[in-house]
């Protein structure tokens, strides 16, 4: 068995996607590179005239439903009333021309069909009205509402047979859809009868019926459970279910989007959503949520720069920042009303909802003195400014924000296993004795020297190494100090020379112009200070 599945369905000449009900009569797909193209189920003609309906009355219908893609003689809006506004006969021509591929007479009546001449010079309409999205040019023009949608069932259709004239109301159960089609219609089949579809064809196909079930757009999470568990009883093999409008970009749709009316209560569910957003967003920034009298917090003492900076936090009850106090010392009383100011906008803006990521990407790394070394902070070691300190410590305890500290704070736990600075020390003499087994008395060139007597070869314990002509300079293995020895020492220097390194900020990059590796951060860059080019910003 071949299920056509999804689009390609149509491709092989198939009026729905599978084994499904139809999406509706009348569809829109909207397609990749932009737009939409209509859809019609070619079905609607055949099972008018299996029901016994005649040519004419065929016609009507599916006239009704799909339109009759023409102006002329159209009930509100003609070819006389356009005339009458101005419309020459070329004029009317082309928008004739246009009429047929329109999803709606609105589209047809815009500055690119109609051109710019007639718009601004017949009409009378500016550029700005021109340019607007929404502007309406059939409202501009004098028609009415119901003007316009009179002439555009007539024209482009209404999308669905309910109401079309010789339809029997027996008869209208043969053409309903998985979804209410057109703007005025509002029959649907229910989901349980896709179902029952999928389970008639499943004993016949090895394999689960990739097919999604689709639900109308006011459908529950109760209708959702109590489809799963009818397809369950079915037994079906797999199913999935999809409620119109749950995305905000879907590729088929009954209605293109803004064709409903403003005043409709069912509206798009692009406009639902934004609706929705306008109220959540409007609560947040009308509602200040302020924290408890007794709260719990932290106080972090650090020196920047040489200047003690006290940062003391409030938080919510579920640990959630709210607050912050900046106390400084050795600054003046400018400075520290500044900073105090500033903390109590910061702690406003967090109380009303501003989330402390956008204080943390606005303020980090910001420069200006006092700044440099931060000592009596595990995590942060250099700043650019207090604000850069404030503001990356708070980022490390409240949003774990390793990658903004010089120091991973898992590295200062009693538990971690360190970075491998210390890997590869032998450690024990024997393997020091091990080691001058298989190293070669040329490749050592008299700069190695082992401890514990020398090596043990024919000469016996504590004999010199075996020369050659060309180690005849080398001094004796025996009684030296072992280059074992010497390596905590070389080893602590160069952690030594890390530490200054990460105090000073440089991130361990090397320069793309010099090679140096002294790049420091220089807002979301990097710069060097050797050679002063930067990887970005001036």
């Amino acid at each position: 068995v071949i299920a056509p599945t999804g689009t390609i369905g149509l491709v092989m000449d198939c009026d729905t996607t599978g084994i499904e009900p139809d999406f509706a009569l009348v569809k829109f797909k909207k397609l990749a590179g932009g737009g939409y193209f209509k859809i019609i189920n070619r079905m609607v003609p055949s099972a008018l005239r299996t029901l016994g309906y005649g040519a004419d009355e065929i016609e009507e219908i599916v006239n009704y439903a799909v339109g009759h893609g023409t102006l002329r003689d159209a009930p509100g809006i003609d070819h006389a009333a356009l005339k009458a506004r101005g419309f020459t006969d070329a004029t009317l021509e082309k928008l004739e021309g246009s009429l047929p591929a329109t999803f709606d007479i609105k589209y047809a009546f815009n500055r690119w069909a109609l051109g710019d001449d007639f718009c601004k010079g017949t009409l009378g309409f500016t550029d700005a009205q021109l340019n607007d999205p929404a502007f309406d040019m059939l409202k501009a023009l004098g028609f009415s509402k119901a003007q316009i949608e009179a002439a555009n069932a007539y024209c482009c259709g209404t999308m669905t047979v309910e109401g079309a004239p010789y339809l029997k109301d027996e008869h209208l159960p043969v053409f309903d859809c998985a979804n209410a089609c057109g703007r005025i219609g509002k029959r649907y089949l229910s989901a349980s009868s896709h179902i029952r579809m999928m389970a008639a064809a499943q004993p016949f196909i090895s394999g689960a019926i990739s097919k999604t079930i689709n639900m109308p757009r006011h459908a529950t999470v109760e209708d959702c459970k109590d489809a799963y568990l009818e397809a369950w009883k079915l037994g079906l093999k797999a199913m999935a279910l999809y409620r119109d409008g749950s995305k905000l970009s879907q590729p088929l749709q009954a209605l293109v989007l803004g064709d409903d009316d403003e005043d409709d209560e069912d509206k798009s569910p692009v406009s639902n959503v934004v609706q929705v957003t306008e109220r959540i967003v409007e609560r947040l920034i009308t509602e200040r949520k302020k924290l408890p009298n007794r709260r719990k917090g932290y106080t972090q003492k650090a020196v920047v720069g040489g200047h003690k900076v006290y940062l003391r936090t409030g938080e919510y009850e579920d640990g959630t920042l709210g607050e912050i106090f900046i106390d400084m010392h050795k600054e003046g009383a400018a400075f520290r009303s500044l900073m105090n100011s500033f903390a109590i906008a910061v702690s406003i803006g967090l109380q009303y909802g501003v989330p402390l990521e956008e204080y943390v990407e606005a303020f980090s790394f910001t420069r200006f003195d006092p700044a440099g070394p931060v000592q009596g902070n595990d995590t942060i070691k250099m700043a650019t400014s207090i604000i850069d300190y404030v503001f990356r410590e708070l980022a490390v305890s409240y949003l774990d924000r390793t990658d903004l500290a010089n120091v991973d704070p898992g590295d200062l736990r009693h538990d971690a296993i360190g970075q491998g600075v210390s890997e590869g020390d032998l450690g024990d003499r024997d393997a020091a004795r091990q080691l001058a087994l298989f190293t070669s008395s040329g490749y050592v060139r008299g700069n190695l020297r082992l401890l514990t007597g020398g090596l043990h070869g024919e000469g016996g314990e504590g004999g010199e190494a075996p020369r050659t002509g060309s180690t005849a300079g080398a001094a004796h293995f025996a009684d030296a100090a072992s280059p074992y020895d010497a390596a905590p020492t070389a080893r602590d220097d160069r952690l030594e020379q890390v530490t200054l390194a990460r105090m000073k900020g440089y991130e361990g990059d090397p320069c793309g112009t010099c090679g140096n590796f002294t790049l420091v951060r220089n807002g979301t860059c990097l710069k060097c200070d050797t050679c002063g080019s930067t990887t970005g910003c001036s």
